[in-house]
């Protein structure tokens, strides 16, 4: 079941749907609307899929990819492969990642969150740099 603030937040993109495939970095789920996935999905089609790490890399990052919708009452149904992958107990996170939700296992999300030995360098490394 999904918070009714995020439900409110998805509204537009409820009647097209979404997809739900595996993080390609961390044991989480990625939700992507449908409007997101087709842009990134341009991307991967510019792609020469006559190079052997194109074809790998594609066929890795959409391994298991489903698409999915909410229902009425806010809720997602999560198919058991992916809930395998993340290894999803009982609670769940649902966090937003900019243009996606991350979908994760309680315990694994906060394991992720704490990991970071010092969050003031890793920001100050990927935002630090005024003329990128």
């Amino acid at each position: 079941m999904l918070p009714s603030a995020l439900k409110k937040q998805l509204a537009a993109g409820l009647s097209e749907g979404f997809v739900l495939k595996r993080s390609v970095f961390q044991e989480c789920l990625e939700m992507y609307p449908m409007q997101e996935w087709n842009a990134l999905m341009q991307k991967l089609n510019g792609l020469n899929r006559f190079k052997k790490k194109n074809n790998d890399f594609i066929r890795k990052f959409t391994a298991g990819v489903k698409q999915v919708e909410i229902d009425a009452n806010g809720r997602l149904l999560i198919p058991k492969d992916l809930v395998g992958f993340a290894d999803i107990k009982k609670e769940i996170v649902v966090a937003s990642a900019i243009n996606i939700i991350e979908i994760w296992d309680k315990d694994k999300y906060e394991s992720a969150i704490s990991s970071f030995d010092d969050f003031a360098d890793l920001a100050e490394e990927v935002m630090g740099n005024d003329g990128e």
